[in-house]
C-alpha cells in the first residue's frame, strides 16, 4: 500500500504532467497529449479534469468512442463536474446522437445555468432531436399505399391543388377520414414552408387588396367552414391569418389543421402560433387523443414538430401588429427582439415568447399578474408605449373568448377577435373576424353565430381526468 507521501508526490508528479499535456494540446499535439494525460490518469486516477481534458484531444483526433469513454469516467469521478457532460455531449452531437447529447446539455444547463455555449448546443440539440422525431414519424407511412376502395380526396403529384382541399373539406364535412399518406404530405409540405419564414412575418397588402384575421378556431370545424362561406375561400386575392389556437376543445380539430395547412401549402393564409399549438396542452385538451383516434401515434410527434416552426407574430404593412396572446412584462421591447426569437421549441414558462402566447390586456393601467397563472395582465399605456416605440398603429390578439366575438380596448389601440361561437357548445358567444383594406386598414368587424356540428362533444378526446371537471 503506498505511503502518504508517495501519493502526494503522485499527485503533484501527475499535476506536472498534465501542464505538459496542456501545451501539447495547445500546439494541437493532440497524440501526444493524450499519451501525457494517461500517464497523469495513472499516477493519479481520482481527477476528473484528466479525463475530461483527455476526452476532448480524442475528440479533437474523432476519436469519440474513446472521448465519450473518458468523460464518462470523468463524471463517475465527479458527478457535478460540468465539463464532463459538456466533453460527452460533444463527442455524442458529433456522432449524430443528438438524444443522448441532449441529456449531456441538459445537465450543463443544469449545473451552469449561465453557459452561454451550453445553451446554443442545449438549443441544437433540441432542434435535431425534434428533427429526429418528424422524420421518424413519417418514415412508416411513406410506404403505405392508397388502397383501391379509398374514395376519398387524393392528392395528385407533388402539389395540394385547390380541387383536392375542396374534396377534403367535403369529406370532412360528411365525417369522413384524409388517408393518411395525404395527410403527412400536407403536414411534411407544410413543416418546410414554416421553417422558412421568421419568427415576426411582415405582410404586405397592396393599395385596394383586402386581408381577413380570424381568432381562435379551437377544433370547430363547422364554423370554420361558415367563416368560409362567409368570407370566402382563401386564395390570392382573399387572404387570411389565423391568429393560433386552431385545436384543442373542439372535437374536429384535425379536420381544422389539416384544412388549415392544405391551404398554407397553397400559400393565400398566415399562421401564428396560440398557446394551444404546443404538447402539454395538445395533451390535456383534446387534439393528442383526436390524432391518435383517427389517425396514429405517429402523427403527434409531427404535429407537435410543426406547431414548433409556426411564426409567432405578424405585422401588416408596418402598422398593424397581430399575435396571439399580448404584450410584454418589460417596456423597450423591439419589433427586431420579436425577430430575433428562436422559436423552434416548446413554448418556455417565461420570456418573450410565453408573453407573446399568453398575455391579456387588463382595464387598469400598468403590468398585473395573470390570471391564467403564465404571461401577465397589461394596460393601455403598456400597449400605446409599445406601438410608439415601434412606430404602429393597432394591437389585434386573440386567445380570449369575447361575447360579441371581438372586443376594442386600450383607446381603440386593442382589438381582441375570437372566431370560434359558442364556445365549446355552451358560452353562447358570437364569433368574429376582421377585414382590413389597404392603404388605410381601418379594421371592419364581422360577427356571426354559431352553425350546428354532428353530436360529438367538446373536449370529446380530452384528457379523462380533466373531463370529470367539463
Amino acid at each position: 500500500m503506498p505511503s502518504m507521501e508517495t501519493e502526494n508526490s503522485n499527485v503533484l508528479r501527475a499535476e506536472e504532467i498534465k501542464l505538459l499535456a496542456n501545451e501539447a494540446f495547445k500546439a494541437h499535439k493532440y497524440s501526444q497529449a493524450i499519451d501525457l494525460y494517461t500517464q497523469a490518469i495513472e499516477l493519479h486516477s481520482e481527477n476528473a479534469v484528466y479525463w475530461a481534458n483527455r476526452a476532448i484531444a480524442h475528440t479533437r483526433l474523432e476519436e469519440y468512442g474513446s472521448a465519450i469513454q473518458d468523460a464518462s469516467r470523468a463524471i463517475e469521478v465527479d458527478p457535478k463536474y460540468s465539463k464532463g457532460y459538456y466533453r460527452r455531449g460533444a463527442a455524442h452531437l458529433a456522432m449524430g446522437k443528438f438524444k443522448e447529447a441532449l441529456k449531456d446539455f441538459q445537465q450543463v444547463k443544469k449545473i451552469c445555468p449561465n453557459d452561454l455555449d451550453a445553451t446554443k448546443k442545449l438549443k441544437e440539440c433540441e432542434k435535431a432531436v425534434m428533427k429526429l422525431k418528424f422524420e421518424e414519424a413519417i418514415a412508416v407511412p411513406e410506404s403505405e399505399k392508397v388502397e383501391p376502395q379509398y374514395d376519398g380526396a387524393r392528392i395528385e403529384g407533388d402539389f395540394v391543388t385547390l380541387n383536392f382541399v375542396k374534396k377534403m373539406m367535403d369529406d370532412f364535412r360528411n365525417q369522413k377520414f384524409l388517408h393518411k399518406r395525404y395527410a403527412f404530405q400536407i403536414v411534411l409540405q407544410t413543416r418546410e414552408m414554416l421553417c422558412a419564414l421568421p419568427s415576426l412575418v411582415d405582410i404586405n397588402i397592396p393599395d385596394g387588396k383586402h386581408f381577413t384575421v380570424c381568432g381562435d378556431v379551437h377544433g370547430q370545424y363547422y364554423d370554420l367552414l361558415n367563416i368560409f362561406e362567409l368570407n370566402g375561400l382563401p386564395s390570392e386575392d382573399n387572404p387570411y391569418l389565423f391568429n393560433g389556437d386552431f385545436v384543442d376543445r373542439g372535437s374536429f380539430s384535425l379536420e381544422v389543421i389539416l384544412t388549415l395547412f392544405a391551404f398554407k401549402c397553397m400559400s393565400p393564409i398566415y399562421l401564428s402560433r396560440g398557446n394551444h399549438e404546443s404538447k402539454s396542452m395538445n395533451k390535456i385538451y383534446g387534439f393528442e387523443g383526436e390524432v391518435r383516434s383517427k389517425l396514429s401515434d405517429t402523427f403527434v410527434e409531427a404535429f407537435a414538430e410543426v406547431f414548433c416552426c409556426l411564426p409567432l407574430a405578424h405585422v401588416i404593412n408596418e402598422k398593424v401588429f397581430i399575435v396571439h396572446g399580448g404584450l410584454f412584462s418589460v417596456d423597450g421591447v423591439k419589433l427586431s427582439d420579436i425577430r430575433a426569437i428562436d422559436r423552434f421549441c416548446e413554448p418556455p414558462e417565461e420570456g418573450l415568447m410565453c408573453e407573446l402566447l399568453w398575455s391579456d390586456p387588463q382595464p387598469q393601467p400598468g403590468r398585473g399578474p395573470s390570471k391564467r397563472g403564465v404571461g401577465l395582465s397589461f394596460g393601455g399605456d403598456v400597449t400605446k408605449r409599445f406601438l410608439q416605440e415601434n412606430k404602429l398603429d393597432l394591437v389585434v390578439r386573440s386567445h380570449e373568448v369575447k361575447d360579441e366575438g371581438y372586443e376594442i380596448e386600450h383607446d381603440g389601440k386593442l382589438i381582441t377577435v375570437f372566431s370560434a361561437p359558442n364556445y365549446c357548445d355552451q358560452m353562447g358567444n358570437k364569433g368574429a373576424f376582421i377585414r382590413f383594406e389597404a392603404p388605410n386598414l381601418k379594421p371592419n368587424i364581422v360577427t356571426f353565430s354559431a352553425v350546428p356540428h354532428p353530436d360529438v362533444k367538446p373536449m370529446a378526446y380530452a384528457n379523462n381526468f380533466l373531463r370529470m371537471f367539463s
